[in-house]
């Protein structure tokens, strides 16, 4: 397969350029006659070289591909021409070579979700399994609009949890920078006015701290980056990452925070794979690996081996115990009704808002934390100068 750039004209005689991919002139010609396009000069750009792309698609970007897509699909056009108008519009050259050779594999004939399952990372899971559910159902334009809806609701939770964060991490900044000025500047002015005599066991401890400070302040980085690295690695260590991902669950109040957020986005994903025709196993599968806790997933492994010996569902969730009573009970009025995936939608819109406030009561406990520890370390310094001021001031009477 080659790429060619290409001058042509259409029926009204305008002058149309771009680029196409063909297997030769024959092929170019052909293909650009299906569009009624007509060849008038034309440039052989080499083998395609989109294969070797690696490019992985933002939420935002995959909720967009999903909404064009599937406003295109349900206007009329088929699949082949809608992902050629794609990788057109497509203004990113790592993107587009992608949704080109996206594009030329349909073409010779695979499924959509085919190709896609032939890229492992360049869509999410979720993107792919809905796809072939659309494609198997014959209903692909619909289930296309599902998933544009949900990515753009994960988009949107992500810029919120974003913004929210932006004050508790300057706040942060400000408290470090803070408490290193005065151990390096404030408190040595005053030491260097007193006598060590007269220090208290108080001041003499912080002057210490502030001298190892100013001195061997390379240890001090050479901690802090020895903590990130053994985080970075223990999250990479399942053992470890289990465990972690665990106690993340019983920290009080955090946990119970953060078991709503993921009661919410499990149960939108549970009703979008399950309106959309995929197994009862394969939903939850899939719902649960979204969330990105080892630890829930290792649980939910109890959860599915339970549906395949014939449990239900709900009754297979309240055994893990990590989602709340009410929300199990759903579970079991879905399923005896037999609108699951209708209930859980509802659920879903429920969780997300409870989710909402529980995000920003999140970030809202780590504002006082950080008031808490620049008041701590303020405290020390004072309580480490008044002692030097009150004796210099006695030995001045």
């Amino acid at each position: 397969m080659k790429k060619f750039s290409y001058q042509a004209t259409d029926v009204n005689g305008k002058t149309i350029r771009g680029q196409e991919m063909a297997e030769d002139y024959q092929d170019l010609q052909q293909k650009l006659k299906e569009r009624n396009l007509y060849i008038t000069r034309y440039r052989d750009l080499g083998a395609n070289d989109a294969v070797d792309v690696k490019y992985k698609f933002k939420t935002k970007e995959v909720s967009f591909i999903s909404r064009q897509l599937a406003s295109m699909t349900s206007a009329g056009l088929s699949l082949v021409r809608a992902l050629y108008i794609l990788q057109e519009q497509q203004t990113k050259p790592k993107a587009k070579r992608v949704l080109l050779d996206i594009y030329e594999e349909v073409q010779k004939g695979k499924s959509f979700s085919e190709v896609l399952e032939s890229k492992p990372g360049v869509f999410p899971d979720l993107f792919v399994s809905m796809v072939a559910a659309g494609e198997s159902s014959g209903t692909l334009d619909q289930i296309l609009v599902r998933v544009s809806d949900h990515f753009a609701n994960s988009n949107k939770t992500n810029n919120k949890i974003k913004s929210a964060m932006v004050y508790p991490i300057i706040l942060l900044v400000l408290a470090l920078a803070v408490i290193v000025l005065m151990f390096t500047m404030i408190l040595p002015t005053f030491a260097d006015m007193m006598d060590p005599e007269d220090l208290t066991p108080l001041s003499k401890a912080m002057m210490e701290f502030s001298d190892s400070l100013i001195n061997y302040w390379y240890i001090y980085l050479i901690v802090i980056f020895a903590i990130v690295m053994a985080f970075w690695v223990g999250r990479r260590t399942p053992a470890i990452k289990l465990k972690m991902d665990e106690l993340l669950l019983k920290i009080p109040k955090v946990g119970k925070l953060i078991c709503t957020v993921y009661t919410g986005r499990f149960a939108r994903n549970m009703s979008n794979l399950y309106a959309a025709g995929l197994q009862m196993v394969d939903c939850i599968e899939k719902s649960i690996s979204v969330l990105g806790n080892s630890y829930v997933t290792k649980r939910f492994e109890e959860v599915v081996d339970n549906i395949k010996l014939g449990e239900s569902m709900s009754k297979a969730v309240e055994k893990t115990g990590i989602f709340e009573g009410m929300f199990t009970s759903i579970i079991y009025v879905g399923e005896e009704s037999g609108t699951l995936d209708t209930i859980l939608a509802k659920a879903a819109d429920y969780y997300e808002e409870e989710g909402d406030t529980a995000i920003t009561k999140l970030v809202g406990m780590l504002e006082p934390v950080m008031i808490i520890i620049m008041g701590v370390a303020i405290g020390l310094v004072l309580a480490a100068i008044f002692p030097m001021l009150y004796g210099g001031m006695t030995t001045a009477s």
